[in-house]
């Protein structure tokens, strides 16, 4: 009776079974890029159609990419206003560059800028608070971590008095970064009247394939004149006068001038994406002016994610480590690049560039730093210098090329900055920060890693190392 039962169910599931199969191969053929993707899904779906089906439709699918395009239509931050002025054309070695990252972003190059740089929140928080203090019309806050320390709090509370006095406050931090279950920061907020939000969070279940995308910017601008961003997240582990438990170091930006529109923008995206609403352009978007009268620096905002920004940092990296002729610094918390970013860098240590890449000694992310080891082998046999950093872990996200032109930001080097996560860079033609940038960079070559490290490795730990690289694209 069991076994006849049995066959009954196998007779009437497997009409599903085929459909499930070939919807799942027809969809993959027609979306997926990557063709080791595409190969597994399918394979997944003929092998275990069920299981595969349901998994396909949960995780395969980017109905990000989707809900963007619909949002992106018609909207105020896709057609920046009051900055023509500060459009600038580049020239020289660097034409193609600019023109690359142009077309990727649909953003001009802008000059009249000035950028200041900040090392850890001791730093950084108390001219972020400043601003804050000082905001007359608009404050616009997004963040991956924003906890409820003492730290946070003084925050939340610089917020909630801003919003008091009048100031229109908008809030944006990560539905996973801060908290899944319940993001204290936000409920203080919300409970103060401060419009705050949670991106892409959801506790239901059909919701889920939404819990591997998260919002990694760091967006802070007042009054739309004043911007930061950077690596910081905002949270106690920043301050190291404090002797946090565990100790964060990163660096954070101030910038100033016709860039900071581009700031804007870029949270007027997430916050539509977030909650459907617009926020309101004439008091987030002010007339910009020029920070620098004599030029400045020439900045562009690059923005990425599973939508329609898809690895466009991670083009704008390839594209100027192509143009490299003399150097290459490389300062990032977490360093598992994809083939194309790696053979790029193996390229351009072949041809003669001096390339350097600080990575922590151990990072937070114990299976980020196993998988490492396998991961970078390429480079050393190339030439290119590895070298761990020593703690405090450092979360800085740093690219120099030819002490010339500097990529800053939140994206860190590995495929779920560059393909999962939504990040914020921005690309900074400017001497003088990039040769601070630089030797910033190398004071932190603190052991050089080399062929005999990897080969001293026992077949245990190597084995480890090799699986933890087969989760490279989620780590």
């Amino acid at each position: 009776m069991t076994h006849e039962l049995s066959w009954s169910l196998h007779v009437l599931l497997w009409p599903l079974r085929l459909a499930l199969s070939v919807a799942v191969t027809l969809h993959a053929l027609r979306t997926k890029r990557d063709i080791g993707s595409s190969i597994g899904w399918i394979g997944l779906a003929w092998l275990a159609p069920l299981t595969g089906g349901i998994l396909y439709i949960m995780f395969g699918v980017n109905r990000v990419r989707r809900l963007a395009r619909r949002l992106s239509l018609n909207r105020p931050w896709s057609s920046p206003r009051n900055v023509s002025t500060g459009h600038h054309t580049l020239g020289g070695r660097y034409a193609p560059l600019a023109e690359a990252v142009q077309r990727l972003t649909g953003r001009p190059l802008l000059r009249g800028n000035r950028v200041r740089c900040f090392h850890d929140g001791d730093t950084a928080y108390p001219v972020m608070l400043d601003a804050i203090g000082g905001a007359r019309r608009s404050i616009l806050l997004s963040s991956y971590l924003f906890h409820d320390d003492p730290v946070g709090a003084g925050f939340v509370d610089a917020l909630i008095a801003a919003r008091a006095r009048g100031v229109q406050v908008l809030v944006l931090v990560d539905g996973i970064g801060s908290g899944y279950l319940r993001c204290r920061a936000v409920a203080r907020l919300r409970q103060a009247g401060v419009p705050a939000a949670r991106f892409m969070h959801s506790l239901l279940p059909w919701r889920m394939p939404f819990i591997n995308l998260r919002t990694h910017k760091k967006i802070l601008v007042v009054d739309g004149r004043l911007g930061f961003t950077g690596g910081m997240n905002i949270a106690e582990e920043n301050v190291l006068a404090r002797n946090p438990r565990r100790p964060v170091s990163d660096t954070h930006f101030e910038l100033a001038g016709p860039v900071v529109h581009q700031l804007s923008e870029a949270f007027a995206k997430d916050w539509s994406f977030s909650t459907g609403d617009e926020i309101d352009e004439a008091v987030f978007f002010p007339e910009q002016e020029a920070a620098v009268q004599d030029a400045g620096a020439l900045m562009r905002v690059i923005t990425s994610g599973p939508d329609t920004d898809v690895e466009k940092i991670e083009f704008a990296m390839m594209q100027a480590a192509s143009l490299a002729v003399r150097s290459v610094r490389i300062m990032t918390p977490y360093f598992l690049p994809d083939e194309r970013l790696l053979t790029v860098l193996a390229m351009a240590a072949m041809r003669g560039v001096e390339i350097d890449v600080v990575m922590p000694q151990r990072s937070n992310q114990r299976p980020v730093d196993w998988a490492r080891v396998p991961n970078n082998a390429p480079l050393l046999d190339a030439g290119v210098r590895l070298w761990l950093a020593r703690p405090p872990f450092n979360h800085s996200k740093l690219m120099v090329i030819d002490r010339s032109w500097s990529l800053i930001g939140s994206s860190n080097l590995d495929v779920r900055s560059l393909r999962l996560n939504f990040e914020l860079n921005v690309e900074v033609y400017d001497e003088v920060l990039a040769a601070e940038l630089d030797a910033f960079v190398c004071g932190h070559r603190h052991q050089r890693v080399t062929h005999h490290d990897q080969d001293r490795r026992r077949f245990p730990e190597r084995l480890r190392d090799s699986g933890a690289r087969l989760m490279l694209p989620y780590l």
